[in-house]
């Protein structure tokens, strides 16, 4: 009977450990889209903001 238990708890780390990395890959790629994003590469430089 042990053995059954072991066994679903290791399926819940296994969906646990699934979901934190997905969360976590997640949050990576939406501040790298953000940071792209505030970097302003499509916009001019600042040097022909003026003219």
């Amino acid at each position: 009977m042990t053995n059954g238990k072991q066994e679903k708890q290791q399926k819940k780390n296994q969906v646990g450990r699934f979901i934190l990395r997905t969360l976590f890959y997640f949050a990576i790629i939406f501040i790298l889209i953000y940071l792209y994003e505030y970097s302003g590469v499509n916009g001019g430089h600042f040097i022909y903001n003026e003219f």
